[in-house]
């Protein structure tokens, strides 16, 4: 949406552009006062079409990284980026919110996650959970969550210093990928406690659930994207058409459209499109997510965990040619499936 000047002040997407821009222009008394400004100054659009749904997402979001527009900047929720911090080299592990990453040593970070208050809460129901929530850490003396069944005695010092560390190092393990125990152990006291009606304390489990789900997701999604792998994708636009997509970490570097009747006529054109798009790129060079990275890794990660389509990952022993037979059983089953 572009104002008088041919500035573009809003970029969106939609399958239906006619019935998304319609709402705009309807029930205008029920919209805030931000969506009555933004129509109030357009005065002409500019459509951009893609072939699926997951190429209108990266364009809208290159599209406002790029053109930065107004109204997209003020319907944005202004949540900060936040880090997951554990200082490990210190008696008792540390948890605490970071804006950014620091240099020092000592440190384990999770994230970046797009919402803090996200975090906030899931740090505080870990707290709350293994009533690790301790007020004055190593002085000595109960602190008053101690008196109120809320701090396990790190506050004390001696076994409560052990403990509350195994719990941390459980919860790193948890992001790391390793370890489910947490939500193991919640989904069945959630499911005892609704079996014995305790329906109020089945919903705080539910909630603790909820909240460290929503950090598992995005450090599966930021592990898969650092894993640097070599992704194709395929997906059907219609009954005569699919599309391929090469995958490098947080990017898209090939998309093209083929005939699934004259496969065996792409067949090796496909074969050496990923050859040498994934040779080409640094293969040691690995992918690090920060906050300019999370959008599209998030969309590609969401994309192909979607159903919509189907991929392989490229081992890298297969781009040196030593591997050349189980490439190509490997692109006749993604192309043939």
């Amino acid at each position: 949406m572009k104002d008088q000047q041919g500035t573009v002040i809003y970029v969106g997407k939609a399958k239906s552009l006619k019935k998304r821009v319609q709402t705009y222009f309807q029930n205008s008394a029920a919209h805030p006062q931000k969506i009555k400004k933004m129509v109030a100054n357009i005065n002409d659009f500019y459509v951009l079409h893609t072939d699926t749904e997951f190429e209108a997402f990266l364009l809208e979001c290159k599209l406002i990284k790029e053109l930065k527009p107004l109204f997209n900047k003020k319907m944005k929720s202004h949540l900060p980026y936040s880090y997951i911090a554990i200082k490990m080299d210190r008696p008792y592990r540390k948890i605490s919110i970071a804006s950014e990453k620091s240099e020092g040593r000592g440190m384990i970070y999770f994230g970046p996650y797009t919402s803090m208050i996200y975090v906030r809460k899931a740090i505080e129901n870990l707290k709350d959970y293994f009533k690790i929530n301790c007020l004055q850490p190593l002085k000595g003396s109960p602190c008053l969550n101690y008196t109120l069944g809320k701090c396990n005695g790190l506050c004390l010092g001696g076994a409560g210093i052990e403990q509350y560390n195994r719990i941390v190092e459980m919860f790193i393990s948890f992001l790391q990928g390793s370890d489910n125990e947490i939500l193991d152990e919640l989904e069945q006291k959630m499911n005892h406690a609704s079996e014995e009606y305790q329906f109020e304390e089945a919903a705080k489990y539910r909630n603790y659930m909820k909240s460290f789900s929503i950090l598992l997701y995005k450090e599966n999604m930021i592990q898969f994207t650092e894993g640097n792998k070599n992704i194709a994708v395929v997906e059907r636009i219609d009954d005569r058409t699919l599309k391929l997509f090469l995958i490098k970490g947080h990017k898209v570097i090939f998309s093209k459209e083929y005939l699934p009747e004259k496969f065996s006529q792409f067949s090796e054109e496909i074969r050496d499109m990923i050859l040498n798009s994934f040779q080409q790129t640094e293969k040691r060079k690995s992918v690090v997510i920060g906050k300019e990275e999370l959008d599209e890794a998030q969309i590609i990660y969401s994309y192909l965990n979607g159903g919509n389509a189907r991929y392989i990952v490229i081992l890298e022993e297969w781009l040196d040619g030593s591997e050349d037979k189980k490439l190509d059983i490997a692109i006749d089953d993604l192309l043939n499936d």
